[in-house]
């Protein structure tokens, strides 16, 4: 399956805040540069390469000499407005020597979760792609406070790993190469277990294989547990993707090349299109549906549309066309959707037949609460 890695075309590079310092605390320029050669041989090569970059914040704190981890929210939105101008600086520098252009793209949530943004984007990354350019995109945490305020509710990248996976997904590049301080998927935390043992490779996100992330990185925002997340982005789509240590010298030189490192993970051969893939994990969820039985395993089974009759309870504020989270029977979210009603006439409709829309509805739109084609399921089938 390496030799997949080895001859992708298009190619999205994730880089981590902690691999640019090194044990001193000081800027690792040499790492840094090393991963600028990599990438720029690669594009070179005739490849197109993506990288998503963090580092701002931090890179910003220590041109400050502050420490950002125990910074106020308004001094880390300064430290990235301080960092992003230094971390873009590297890039140009670096591509610059190889006679390549680096061009800079900062992002919020809000970028992927409207969809006409999300599809001028889409436009504007091809591109730039076409014209041999290598995009450098990070979060745009000088004006989103969200992106820097870490909690379960907080609509966050997760230290780029979710941002990274999108864009991957988006521009439906092959690969993306997930580089920070963590060696890989283990069989448990080998700070505490001496005998855990690396995962070379993960066919399934499973249960069991998410019950195995867990800590997050010292400098940086995200920790296993996103990049699972992301690697399950990367699957849905067709594409693989690869976690490393991005502070062995060489790491991503041999990825390149088809060597095995890190933990691989393997994409699925059935794919959403790309509408469900933007409706699974590029928009932000509204609300919540609970359906029963007979409703789950008429969209799953019949390929049929959502209809009020299997609706049990609606949760949450939402308007006409906002996407929501499908849960099942178990409690478990099982799909996302488009919804052609708002919350207020969905919650009057639980449960009701489609001939009862027009009587109860401020206005019918449609028989069904979300259509089929507006339906993705998060686990990748259709």
């Amino acid at each position: 399956m390496r030799e997949r890695v080895r001859d992708a075309k298009r190619v999205v590079i994730k880089l981590g805040s902690s691999l640019f310092f090194n044990e001193s605390g000081n800027v690792a320029l040499g790492r840094i540069f090393s991963f600028i050669e990599d990438i720029a041989e690669a594009r070179l090569g005739g490849r197109q390469m993506i990288v998503v970059s963090s580092g701002a914040v931090a890179l910003g704190a220590n041109a400050l000499k502050m420490k950002s981890s125990s910074a106020l929210l308004v001094q880390k939105q300064a430290f990235a407005a301080v960092g992003q101008s230094r971390l873009m600086n590297l890039y140009e520098q670096g591509f610059s020597k190889f006679g390549l252009n680096a061009a800079q793209i900062l992002l919020t949530e809000e970028d992927f979760s409207n969809r006409t943004r999300y599809l001028n984007l889409r436009n504007t990354l091809h591109t730039l792609l076409e014209m041999g350019v290598i995009p450098v995109i990070n979060e745009n945490d000088t004006v989103s406070t969200n992106e820097l305020e870490i909690s379960d509710r907080s609509p966050s990248f997760g230290d780029n790993d979710k941002l990274s996976a999108l864009v991957m997904s988006k521009l439906e590049a092959q690969t993306l190469v997930l580089l920070s301080d963590v060696d890989g998927l283990f069989t448990d935390n080998p700070h505490t277990n001496p005998g855990a043992t690396l995962v070379p490779q993960v066919d399934e996100i499973t249960s069991e294989i998410e019950a195995l992330a867990a800590g997050k990185s010292s400098k940086g925002r995200g920790g296993m547990a996103t990049k699972l997340q992301a690697a399950r982005i990367a699957m849905n789509s067709g594409g693989m993707a690869i976690v490393a240590n991005g502070s062995r010298p060489g790491v991503l030189k041999r990825i390149l090349e088809g060597e095995t490192e890190g933990t691989l993970f393997i994409g699925k051969a059935e794919t959403l299109s790309s509408k469900r893939r933007w409706i699974a994990f590029a928009s932000s969820v509204a609300g919540r549906i609970h359906i029963n039985e007979g409703a789950l395993n008429a969209i799953q089974k019949k390929n049929a549309s959502l209809l009020y009759a299997g609706v049990t309870r609606v949760e949450n504020d939402f308007d006409l066309g906002d996407v929501v989270s499908i849960i099942g029977p178990a409690g478990l979210e099982v799909a996302r959707g488009i919804v052609n009603y708002s919350s207020a006439d969905a919650a009057k409709l639980v449960g009701k037949h489609s001939g009862e829309i027009a009587r109860i509805a401020s206005t019918k739109n449609y028989d069904a609460l979300i259509t089929r084609d507006n339906i993705a399921f998060i686990n990748g089938n259709e």
